[in-house]
């Protein structure tokens, strides 16, 4: 049965009673007393906009029939009002869960979400509680991780300081663990002192005997030690034994050379160098090694001075008959020229000794005095064939010259600019030297006892004034030549520039107005004039002034020029017998006039007696020598050297005699400390 609403005009009393029927039964929560004056279409379609605004209803009753549905009443009809007020009642309760949906949707929203917070809550609860327990269980955990970490920081203390103790002991273990590696070394047959782990061994070696020396409180310290030691003259006896073999080695091959060979040839000594020099880097390194430790150890001090001695053993081997041969071929060379064998034999060493000084150096970095021992046993060789020679040489010139030549060339000259090298070699040349200072004194001696105090004078010696006046009319006659040839030099002008040589040089020229301005002298007082023993002395003196001390010479000085004194004495009585008395004195006071005036350059206190001079003989003389003797005086006595003023003749023959007697006063005097 279909239900169809009936609907009733708004306006009509059917409409009016409903509602008031409606109202009565408070079947409704609020009724709209207000009813739209409108059609019922227009109150419908305006009502149930709330569900239909998707689309415009075509009719009323579409609209009608929609709500119906919607309330679930599409199938009934209303036909009585009870119908009505239940379909609005149903319409009004639709109307209201409509309007509260949202708010019951929110509601339930909330209750949902409080639900959760509840349950949140009640979760953090839970985490607080167990976070309150983890907490305890942290506060307990970190006790005990706590205490596990000191102890465990104190077992890695105990550790460490365990490891450092086990390190300490091993590092003190490590050397006496060397000694059987180096034990093992040395006793193996393939060991070779040239291989590259030998050095460091020796190195370990040593360090292993200073720290167990360092430490006589470790235990079998004095068993490690001598096994050490052993093992250290095992070491040493390797590298003795390679080095005395290489060295005797080289000497046996140098020995067997070509005997045809001349043995002191200079191809021969080459090849006695090129040879060790070629084989000095084979032993040098170890060498070197020996010599850095020789002053820390005495076994290598022993092996040092071992080597050393080989070394020099064979250079002797070598050098010894070499050296004898070459001196004798320079002896042989040179047997009538002593100085140019002196010479040549001095420079012949000084090359050896040069020589083996830069081969020593080829193999050793620190010096010996071995080695001078060695030159000086091989520049003895020399001294033995030079020394004969010098005890049998009797010419004061050739001595003289042989002192010169070792003071001068060999001392001042080679052994002062490389006294390292050639200090052997100077200590036989001073040696020599002595032996010819020696001999050179002791032929002075007899030279002034034979040619100076046994001294016979010839006629011609003692021919004053005649000599005087020969050599004066010659130089006037040279000088009248002179100026006859103006353009020419004259060789009669001379002056002495050298006073202990005597050079004669040319000088001046014919052109000077006054003879006493010139620097000249006359020809009669030239040394060719002088008489022989005081031209002898002074030779001799100067022969001797730079090749003895001044000590001796000074006596051997005092000595000639005494002897030369009296010999003058007795040559100036003599021509005053064979002349006059003035001759003899003039002869005298000439000649002592020239000894002081020649000694002065050598700067010698001349040691003299104390004599006295009786002058009362002399008087008589002055008056003669002014009026007879005028110009002889003038010619032999007015010496520019002699450094008088010549005012009259008599006045100068005072001063002459002043000056002579003053000369043998200081002559004879005897020294007084």
């Amino acid at each position: 049965v279909t239900i169809q609403p009936i609907l009733y005009p708004p306006n009509s009393p059917a409409f009016k009673s409903v509602s008031l029927q409606f109202r009565n039964q408070d079947v409704l929560l609020c009724v709209c007393e207000q009813l739209p004056i409108e059609d019922l279409c227009s109150l419908t379609s305006q009502s149930l906009t709330v569900a239909l605004t998707a689309a415009v209803p075509e009719s009323t009753e579409d609209v009608l029939l929609k709500g119906f549905a919607m309330l679930g009443m599409e199938n009934e009809r209303i036909e009585t009002a009870q119908q009505f007020f239940s379909w609005f009642a149903q319409l009004q309760t639709q109307m209201d869960q409509d309007e509260g949906a949202k708010y019951r949707q929110m509601r339930d929203y909330l209750s949902g979400f409080q639900e959760q917070c509840d349950a949140i809550l009640n979760d953090v609860n839970s985490a607080l509680q167990h976070l309150e327990s983890l907490q305890k269980q942290y506060l307990f955990v970190s006790t005990k991780t706590g205490t596990l970490h000191e102890a465990c920081e104190q077992l890695l203390k105990e550790q460490s300081e365990l490891v450092d103790l086990a390190e300490n002991i091993q590092q003190k273990l490590s050397y006496f663990n060397e000694l059987e590696n180096i034990n093992t070394k040395l006793n193996s047959p393939t060991l070779s002192v040239n291989s590259e782990g030998f050095i460091p061994m020796l190195a370990k070696l040593d360090d292993c005997i200073a720290y167990i020396s360092s430490h006589p409180n470790f235990k079998d310290y004095p068993v490690y030690l001598t096994k050490f030691k052993q093992c250290l003259l095992k070491a040493m006896h390797l590298i003795k034994t390679y080095t005395v073999n290489t060295l005797q080695n080289l000497t046996s091959q140098l020995m067997k050379r070509d005997p045809s060979a001349v043995p002191n040839s200079d191809n021969a000594f080459t090849l006695f160098y090129v040879k060790f020099r070629a084989a000095a880097p084979k032993v040098r390194a170890l060498i070197e090694q020996v010599e850095q430790r020789s002053e820390k150890m005495p076994e290598y001090q022993q092996v040092l001075n071992e080597i050393h001695q080989c070394y020099l053993d064979q250079r002797e081997l070598l050098l010894g008959p070499s050296i004898s041969s070459t001196v004798t071929e320079l002896t042989s060379q040179n047997n009538r020229d002593h100085c140019a064998l002196v010479r040549s034999g001095c420079a012949f060493m000084v090359h050896v000794c040069q020589d083996e000084h830069q081969l020593y150096n080829e193999f050793f970095t620190k010096p010996t005095p071995k080695l001078d021992e060695l030159l000086e046993k091989l520049c003895l060789s020399l001294y033995d064939v030079l020394r004969p020679m010098i005890i049998h040489v009797i010419h004061l010139e050739t001595l003289s010259e042989l002192c010169g030549i070792l003071k001068n060339e060999m001392l001042e000259d080679h052994v002062q600019n490389n006294a390292e090298q050639l200090g052997a070699f100077a200590a036989g040349v001073k040696q020599m030297l002595e032996d010819v200072q020696e001999r050179l004194v002791y032929r002075t001696h007899i030279y002034i006892q034979t040619d100076i105090i046994g001294y016979k004078p010839a006629p011609g010696d003692l021919a004053y004034p005649d000599k005087l006046e020969m050599m004066e009319q010659i130089a006037q006659s040279l000088k009248e030549e002179q100026k006859k040839l103006p353009s020419e030099a004259s060789f009669s002008d001379v002056r002495l520039e050298d006073p202990e040589s005597c050079n004669l040089v040319k000088s001046g020229s014919a052109e000077s107005l006054n003879p006493r301005q010139q620097s000249t002298i006359s020809p009669a007082d030239l040394h060719g004039m002088w008489y022989p023993t005081v031209r002898r002395t002074l030779v001799c003196l100067s022969k001797l002034y730079r090749c003895i001390d001044r000590a001796v010479f000074q006596g051997l000085s005092q000595e000639a020029l005494s002897a030369c004194v009296h010999s003058l004495l007795g040559a100036a009585d003599s021509i005053s017998k064979n002349k006059t008395q003035v001759d003899g004195q003039l002869f005298l006071i000439k000649h002592l006039l020239i000894l002081r005036e020649q000694i002065a350059p050598f700067h010698t206190d001349f040691t003299i007696k104390e004599i006295s001079l009786d002058l009362k003989k002399t008087r008589g003389t002055e008056q003669l020598l002014a009026t007879e003797w005028d110009e002889i005086i003038l010619h032999s006595c007015a010496s520019r050297s002699s450094g008088f003023i010549l005012c009259s003749p008599a006045m100068t023959c005072m001063l002459v005699l002043i000056s002579c007697a003053l000369f043998l006063f200081s002559l004879e005097r005897k020294p007084t400390n």
